[in-house]
């Protein structure tokens, strides 16, 4: 699976984690059992994020990510499976607010975003749930791996 990341804000040191990054979406993807030969994902401004969202979404407030899912499982051939748009800038002033990590929280969102690509949604409370218990897998499940998004001189301390 070929998984392209894109570093397009400078709020969050994440050039250095690009691997990690598109280990992050393989484990999720292969884990879901979902055909897929690509998929992207970008890291932007909340400038950006408040343009996208206000433009797709007619809201043009911060958000935390977007997916636009590009094919579908039932199509052969190559899959693209779609675009994850994740604010770094969000995560962090959701974590300084909650006084938690932001490189835990823009993992969450990345994780979050997949799952929007691979079909879930969180529109309704049992969708919702459903969702919440998928992330709560594959953070763990990513923990365990090593792979968490951290700050880029520390590692991940086991």
């Amino acid at each position: 699976m070929n998984v392209t990341v894109s570093i397009r804000q400078s709020a969050l040191s994440l050039k250095s984690q690009k691997k990690k990054i598109a280990q992050i979406a393989t484990c999720v993807v292969e884990s879901e059992k979902r055909r897929c030969d690509e998929l992207a994902i970008f890291f932007v401004s909340e400038k950006q994020i408040c343009e996208m969202h206000g433009r797709y979404f007619n809201d043009p407030s911060p958000t935390d990510c977007i997916s636009f899912p590009m094919c579908d499982e039932e199509e052969p051939g190559y899959s693209y499976l779609g675009d994850v748009f994740v604010c770094p800038e969000t995560a962090m002033n959701y974590a300084e607010k909650h006084g938690i990590d932001p490189y835990r929280e823009t993992t969450l969102y990345i994780v979050h975003g997949l799952l929007h690509l691979l079909g879930y949604d969180d529109m309704d409370p049992v969708s919702k749930r459903q969702m919440r218990r998928k992330e709560k897998k594959y953070l763990t499940m990513i923990e365990e791996k090593g792979l968490l998004l951290c700050h880029s001189h520390l590692g991940n301390i086991r």
